[in-house]
């Protein structure tokens, strides 16, 4: 069996950081601080409905600490009826199933020119329940929601089968059918991104949804919800759902009338995704787990460039990408210079309010994840790595953790090993392409790589010596679609 590895080369110097960012020169419109929110229920075949059990639970600012409001909190009940209604939209005669498929892609069409047409109001939504930057959700996560279902759109009915020539008086042929009622749990990191990569794809070959968004960051995810009716979807063929992981996700983990599972989260719930399908109708599952990276600055690199896109790709997002570039090995050569530079770019590191258009970085999404990186932090202190800048609390209210940099880390420390998802750079040393190999690849993580280096020859040794799905050469975060040279708009998706 081969292993499909994505590589992306980039031989000139990208441009600068904020265009880095941005995938789109319209101004950014100013944004509404305080957004109203239209919809905190379940939707369940194109209605708005109350948990069967009446609970709710709270939704968190985490620029502030408060609540923004109580959100309808789905369970195994509730999964249930979502199924049922996904289950009767899939059934042969129904609406969906009579689609044409230039029909399906273009409803996804109509979709992306709704959420296009309220970007700003949905940006606003995503800072508001998210902490990240408004001016990031805005010129970066919305045109990527955008691009992405457009994206699918062009493929639903681009599916095409095969003739197969066998012996005897027989037609053989192939054909793609899609797999049924299709069962996705998304992260909070990136909700509307996460929502359009699991949704582009099952809705353009013709498979019906059962959505669980995350519980810190439900918001933008019912709202799409209302568009997805609003377009024409039909009855019960996308189902959003907030809830808990151990309640509503496990549920449609376990459902014997769900054909497939796509999960993007921590490994700890990925394995419980892979034995709950085991035990249950063996469906289908793919899995978007988490990452330790690692990020390899050869001592021929451009320094200016290594520096700030070594700095984006562990910054960006709060630090809460899962193919972050989290592990920074630094060529022997030029180490000293390198996390100097690194310290002083932190520093300038803007944090605040994620609706100030100069801020860089936001809270982290909640009070869990805070702590969970403050306790990394003091980890990193305790086992001996050289704290450079940062380590602290950054706000009075609210989950802003100070950028941080350590360096003199050791590949055994504890920060070295686990995923730490929040802004804490790690900066490791090392002499020979070898030694740096065999130390990027000593991980359980398999997510992305990062190789910095002017030398073509070395760029193509190394990144063929790494264990990783996704390698950059020279930049990051750049991954491009061989037929739309458009920037990162499938990754993951299933």
């Amino acid at each position: 069996m081969l292993r499909l590895r994505s590589a992306v080369f980039r031989a000139v110097a990208p441009p600068s950081r904020v265009l880095a960012c941005r995938f789109s020169a319209a101004p950014i419109p100013a944004p509404n601080t305080q957004p109203e929110v239209h919809y905190n229920k379940l939707f369940i075949n194109n209605q708005w409905q109350d948990a069967e059990s009446g609970k709710t639970f709270p939704t968190i600012n985490p620029a502030t600490g408060e609540v923004i409001c109580q959100v309808a909190e789905a369970d195994e009940n509730d999964v249930n009826k979502a199924v049922k209604a996904a289950s009767d939209a899939f059934r042969l005669g129904s609406p969906w199933r009579r689609m044409d498929a230039s029909h399906r892609g273009l409803l996804l069409n109509r979709l992306a020119d709704a959420i296009e047409r309220d970007a700003a109001y949905l940006a606003e939504l995503e800072t508001l329940d998210n902490g990240k930057p408004y001016a990031v959700a805005y010129s970066v996560d919305l045109p990527n929601v955008v691009k992405c279902l457009r994206y699918y759109a062009g493929w639903a009915d681009k599916w095409e089968g095969k003739t197969i020539p066998i012996d005897g008086d027989y037609f053989c042929y192939t054909r793609h059918e899609p797999v049924g009622v299709c069962g996705q749990i998304i992260p909070w990191n990136f909700p509307l991104l996460m929502q359009a990569w699991k949704l582009g794809p099952a809705l353009a070959t013709g498979n019906t949804v059962v959505m669980k968004v995350a519980e810190q960051t439900p918001l933008t995810a019912l709202y799409v919800a209302s568009l997805i009716k609003e377009v024409g979807f039909p009855e019960g063929v996308v189902n959003i759902l907030p809830g808990m992981g151990p309640t509503a996700g496990a549920a449609i983990a376990r459902h014997m009338d769900v054909d497939k599972v796509a999960f993007t989260g921590s490994t700890e719930v990925g394995h419980l995704i892979q034995q709950a399908s085991g035990s249950s109708n063996l469906k289908r599952v793919t899995l978007e787990l988490g990452g330790k990276s690692p990020n390899i600055v050869l001592s021929d690199a451009n320094m200016e460039d290594a520096v700030e896109q070594s700095h984006f790709a562990l910054f960006f997002n709060q630090g809460q990408c899962c193919c972050a570039g989290s592990r920074t090995y630094v060529q022997a050569d030029i180490y000293d210079e390198f996390v100097e530079r690194s310290v002083e770019r932190a520093k300038r590191r803007v944090v605040g309010d994620p609706f100030d258009m100069k801020t860089e970085q936001g809270p982290q999404v909640d009070q869990e994840q805070f702590n969970k990186i403050l306790g990394y932090i003091s980890s990193g202190k305790r086992e001996g790595a050289k704290l450079m800048c940062g380590g602290g609390v950054a706000a009075d209210r609210g989950y802003f953790i100070q950028p941080t940099v350590f360096g003199d880390v050791q590949d055994n420390m504890t920060i070295a090993r686990e995923e730490i998802f929040g802004p804490v750079m790690q900066i490791f040393k090392f002499k020979t392409l070898e030694e740096v190999l065999t130390r990027a690849n000593d991980s359980k993580y398999g997510l992305a790589a990062a190789v910095f280096t002017k030398d073509i020859d070395k760029a193509n040794y190394v990144s063929s010596g790494l264990r990783a799905g996704t390698v950059w050469l020279v930049t990051l975060l750049k991954l491009q679609s061989e037929k739309t040279k458009a920037d990162v708009i499938c990754f993951c998706s299933g």
